[in-house]
């Protein structure tokens, strides 16, 4: 069954600010608290953090998006960025980045938006554009995704992706046989999920409908070239960056791509 994208979109945002919840009062909540309040706080892998320091954000106005509780957008700081926005729509989670941030001596400023419905003061404002591991999958359309991001950088920014790769979206790794293959690369429908998102684990009880899209690496790199966007890296890797559960895939004889980074610039309009 095909559902408008507004649906979808509305689906996914009830689901993330539902999941907020769990994420609250944790171990590793505790931990984060106890240190965003170094200057140089990072929790950022060596991977991306070297992606980003070769693009340079030391005095850059950086904007990620799909920024969860904010805990990239104060490490970008760490990094050298000279101004940090995060965007997200879920109220929830960017609730929970406000109270990281009153524990750091960084500032970034936290704005709740659909990225289809972006405020036009967030319009060709940052250098660096920055979406990390678990955004693109909730986009029912990656074009029109890309569009709006594209929007706001500047002429000459540069977007750069840490991303899972589509690949993995083909395995279940719950399964009784986790390496067999339980789906098509190019599915069109997204898995549809009533239980809470958590990033360990499962709790119990019905969570908001979410709604995951899995976007082919071409349709991925089509939608960057049709946002006007010019691609300057790309990298596939073996390592997981998602879930512990994707971990069993690693180190295998035959080895999957499990996950990749990309850097596209704003050409001239």
């Amino acid at each position: 069954m095909e559902l408008p994208d507004k649906t979808v979109i509305a689906g996914n945002r009830d689901a993330w600010n539902d999941s907020a919840r769990h994420h609250k009062d944790t171990e590793g909540w505790h931990t984060l608290v106890n240190s965003v309040g170094h200057a140089d706080f990072s929790c950022l892998d060596q991977t991306i953090t070297s992606l980003l320091l070769s693009v340079g954000i030391t005095g850059k106005d950086v904007v990620q998006l799909g920024c969860n509780n904010g805990r990239e957008s104060l490490s970008l700081f760490g990094l050298g960025a000279r101004s940090v926005v995060g965007i997200d729509q879920s109220s929830a989670f960017l609730d929970q980045g406000r109270e990281l941030a009153s524990h750091s001596p960084h500032e970034p400023e936290f704005v709740e938006a659909d990225i289809h419905c972006l405020p036009p003061a967030l319009h060709e404002r940052f250098d660096v554009a920055l979406i990390t591991i678990g955004v693109l999958g909730w986009m029912p359309d990656i074009s029109g995704f890309f569009s709006h991001v594209a929007k706001t950088l500047k002429t000459g920014g540069t977007l750069v992706i840490y991303e899972t790769h589509p690949y993995l979206e083909m395995f279940d790794p719950e399964t009784d046989d986790p390496f067999k293959l339980d789906s098509s690369y190019f599915r069109a429908e997204p898995f549809v999920q009533e239980q809470a998102i958590v990033y360990a684990g499962t709790v119990e009880g019905k969570s908001p409908a979410s709604y995951w899209f899995v976007h082919t690496m071409s349709d991925i790199i089509s939608a960057l070239i049709n946002a006007g966007l010019q691609i300057a890296h790309f990298k596939e890797y073996p390592h997981c960056n998602r879930e512990e559960l994707y971990e069993r895939y690693e180190q295998q004889p035959a080895q999957l791509p499990l996950c990749y980074t990309l850097t596209a610039i704003k050409r001239q309009a």
